[in-house]
Protein backbone atom coordinates (compact mmCIF):
# COMPACT_ATOMS: atom_id res chain seq x y z
CA UNK A 1 0.00 0.00 0.00
CA UNK A 2 1.50 3.29 -1.47
CA UNK A 3 1.48 5.94 1.69
CA UNK A 4 3.15 9.95 1.58
CA UNK A 5 3.04 10.93 5.11
CA UNK A 6 3.45 14.66 5.10
CA UNK A 7 4.79 16.88 8.84
CA UNK A 8 6.83 19.81 9.65
CA UNK A 9 3.62 22.01 8.78
CA UNK A 10 2.71 24.93 11.57
CA UNK A 11 2.10 28.58 12.16
CA UNK A 12 5.03 30.59 11.47
CA UNK A 13 5.63 34.23 11.32
CA UNK A 14 5.97 36.47 7.90
CA UNK A 15 10.16 35.80 6.71
CA UNK A 16 10.51 32.39 9.17
CA UNK A 17 11.55 29.36 7.49
CA UNK A 18 9.89 25.60 7.50
CA UNK A 19 11.11 23.00 6.42
CA UNK A 20 8.50 19.86 5.04
CA UNK A 21 9.00 16.41 4.98
CA UNK A 22 7.07 13.76 3.03
CA UNK A 23 7.71 10.14 4.25
CA UNK A 24 7.03 7.49 1.40
CA UNK A 25 6.03 3.89 1.41
CA UNK A 26 5.17 1.13 -0.63
CA UNK A 27 6.42 2.37 -3.57
CA UNK A 28 10.01 2.33 -5.36
CA UNK A 29 10.99 5.97 -4.64
CA UNK A 30 14.11 6.02 -6.26
CA UNK A 31 12.26 5.35 -9.62
CA UNK A 32 10.45 8.73 -8.61
CA UNK A 33 9.74 12.01 -9.49
CA UNK A 34 8.18 13.62 -6.30
CA UNK A 35 6.64 16.83 -5.73
CA UNK A 36 4.95 19.32 -3.70
CA UNK A 37 1.83 21.54 -4.32
CA UNK A 38 -0.40 23.40 -2.43
CA UNK A 39 -3.62 25.03 -2.09
CA UNK A 40 -5.07 27.89 -0.35
CA UNK A 41 -8.78 28.51 0.64
CA UNK A 42 -10.61 28.84 -2.83
CA UNK A 43 -7.84 28.81 -4.46
CA UNK A 44 -6.67 25.35 -7.07
CA UNK A 45 -3.81 23.54 -6.13
CA UNK A 46 -0.90 24.55 -7.80
CA UNK A 47 2.38 22.52 -8.68
CA UNK A 48 5.12 24.09 -6.07
CA UNK A 49 7.95 22.42 -6.57
CA UNK A 50 9.29 19.12 -8.19
CA UNK A 51 12.57 16.66 -8.34
CA UNK A 52 13.50 13.78 -10.17
CA UNK A 53 15.20 10.91 -10.01
CA UNK A 54 18.32 12.78 -11.29
CA UNK A 55 17.87 15.28 -8.95
CA UNK A 56 16.68 17.84 -11.53
CA UNK A 57 14.40 20.49 -9.92
CA UNK A 58 11.93 23.04 -10.69
CA UNK A 59 9.97 25.54 -8.60
CA UNK A 60 6.38 27.61 -9.22
CA UNK A 61 7.83 31.41 -9.81
CA UNK A 62 6.53 32.58 -6.37
CA UNK A 63 8.71 30.67 -4.58
CA UNK A 64 11.82 30.70 -6.55
CA UNK A 65 14.92 31.40 -4.53
CA UNK A 66 13.29 30.83 -1.39
CA UNK A 67 12.18 27.39 -1.27
CA UNK A 68 14.75 24.28 -1.94
CA UNK A 69 13.26 20.67 -2.61
CA UNK A 70 15.39 18.04 -1.44
CA UNK A 71 15.41 14.33 -1.48
CA UNK A 72 17.56 11.36 0.59
CA UNK A 73 16.57 7.96 -1.11
CA UNK A 74 18.12 6.03 1.68
CA UNK A 75 14.94 7.19 3.90
CA UNK A 76 12.59 7.36 1.24
CA UNK A 77 11.83 10.70 1.86
CA UNK A 78 11.39 14.39 0.04
CA UNK A 79 12.17 17.60 1.82
CA UNK A 80 11.06 20.75 1.13
CA UNK A 81 12.84 23.82 2.55
CA UNK A 82 11.07 26.54 2.82
CA UNK A 83 12.93 30.37 3.40
CA UNK A 84 11.09 34.10 3.75
CA UNK A 85 7.78 32.50 4.26
CA UNK A 86 5.42 35.18 3.18
CA UNK A 87 1.49 35.59 4.12
CA UNK A 88 0.80 34.76 0.13
CA UNK A 89 2.42 31.41 1.44
CA UNK A 90 -0.45 30.22 3.56
CA UNK A 91 -1.98 27.03 2.26
CA UNK A 92 -2.11 23.25 2.40
CA UNK A 93 0.88 21.66 1.25
CA UNK A 94 0.67 18.15 -0.25
CA UNK A 95 3.14 15.42 -1.29
CA UNK A 96 2.36 13.76 -4.69
CA UNK A 97 4.16 10.94 -6.54
CA UNK A 98 1.97 10.29 -10.18
CA UNK A 99 -1.63 9.79 -8.84
CA UNK A 100 -0.73 9.46 -5.16
CA UNK A 101 -1.34 12.07 -2.95
CA UNK A 102 -0.37 12.48 0.65
CA UNK A 103 -3.09 13.77 4.00
CA UNK A 104 -1.83 17.46 3.72
CA UNK A 105 0.42 19.36 6.17
CA UNK A 106 -1.03 23.15 7.18
CA UNK A 107 1.05 26.23 6.53
CA UNK A 108 0.08 29.10 7.71
CA UNK A 109 2.22 32.64 7.33
CA UNK A 110 1.00 35.51 9.75
CA UNK A 111 1.70 38.76 8.54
Amino acid sequence: QVQLVESGGGLVQSGWPLRLSCAASGLFFTLLTMAWYRQAPGMQRELVSHITISGSTTYADSVKGRFTISRDNAKNTVYLQMNSLKPEDTAVYYCNSIDKWGQGTQVTVSA
